[in-house]
């Protein structure tokens, strides 16, 4: 398969910029392979969905991951973290007229980081103790927290604003060291998840820190020679417990978002059984590969020729999803991560 497979024409004018007045009120459009569509609301979502069917969420908290700085020539550099190691070190992506070397340093709001080493397209950066106390922080997570900007995708074409503190982070958020948030998840506020309870459908949670590699764009001609960024995996045996039981009970399983999705599928990859799973997942799911927990997928619209478009594409077909978000332009729905939902059954091979 070659990337340009995934590909369809996209106008700018469809790619949200700021969230609607509510969570809830984004719409939904529903697709049922091969070419049943149907145009719903994410508040119709509790009457759509089974008692005893199961919503997995990624509870993932974005940080305030970017900085702007400079080197020490003077010139400027922009950061964005992909994954904090520990107190003192953290894997960027730097953005600056001339990569910086190791053994240089940077400094971004009177914090001196070090460049360790460039990891292929990230950099290793590191803070002393003392560079951190004489900013009145004692890790580099602490810092972040203070002087960080929320990382608003690189579509957004907008500077961070104090509402998108609180809205691009779901009501959910607990477990902190995402650079991007499971926007799925932003479509649920707290009457949505009350009315959910109320018609007999679960929850549960899995956490999957969103790198910056998510916005990588596949620069491979096939598909099967792009490298999926490391990103940090949980899933605990709570979770295994709640999908055994609802697949038990005849319920479905239905992942919010593309990173509840690989949280899941990676937890399940070695013996095709979910079991409880902590550690680093690259796993990349395209057309011709199986699914082995999720039944179902609630998710946003995604760029052309990316990853996630391959990932629904593996679930529901390709010519299925590609037709679905043809007509979802021609319906003017909102794109990427404050635009619309998308509740996605898969083909037949996968019920």
């Amino acid at each position: 398969m070659q990337t340009s497979d995934f590909h369809f024409e996209l106008p700018d004018e469809l790619i949200a910029q700021a969230p609607l007045a509510a969570r809830s009120d984004s719409r939904m459009l529903t697709l049922q392979p091969p070419n049943t569509i149907a145009h719903n609301s994410v508040r119709d979502l509790p009457s759509l969905l089974k008692a005893g069917d199961l919503l997995v969420f990624n509870n993932t908290r974005v940080i305030p991951a970017r900085m702007f700085g400079q080197k020490s020539s003077g010139g400027k550099v922009e950061l964005l973290v992909e994954r904090v190691l520990s107190a003192q070190e953290m894997l960027v992506k730097l953005k600056a007229s001339k990569s910086p070397k190791p053994g240089s340093t940077l400094e971004f709001n009177q914090l001196t980081l070090s460049v360790v080493e460039r990891q292929s397209d990230l950099f290793l950066l590191s803070a002393s103790e003392e560079a951190l106390a004489a900013v009145g922080a004692t890790s580099i997570a602490e810092w972040l927290d203070e002087h960080g900007e929320m990382p608003l995708p690189p579509y957004i074409l907008r500077t961070p604003d104090a509402a998108d503190s609180d809205r691009y982070q779901t009501v959910f958020a607990s477990e902190k060291g995402a650079v991007a948030a499971p926007t799925a998840g932003l479509h649920f506020d707290d009457a949505l998840l009350t009315a959910l309870t109320h018609h007999g459908i679960n929850s549960t949670t899995v956490t999957l820190h969103v790198g910056a590699g998510t916005y990588q764009p596949v620069r491979a001609a096939s598909i099967t020679d792009h490298e999926m960024h490391a990103e940090r995996v949980i899933v605990s045996k709570e979770t295994v417990d709640a999908v055994q039981r609802t697949k038990a009970s005849g319920g479905r399983v239905i992942a919010v978002g593309t990173t509840s999705v690989r949280s899941l599928e990676t937890a399940a990859l070695n013996t095709g059984e979910l079991q409880p799973y902590e550690g680093d997942t690259d796993i990349f799911l395209y057309p011709g590969k199986r699914f082995n927990v999720i039944d179902g997928l609630l998710t946003n619209f995604h760029l052309p020729e990316s990853t996630l478009l391959m990932l629904v594409s593996a679930l529901a077909g390709t010519q299925s999803v590609l037709n679905a978000y043809r007509i979802a332009v021609e319906e003017r729905y909102r794109f990427f991560s404050y635009g619309d939902a998308m509740l996605v059954w898969p083909k037949e091979s996968y019920t």
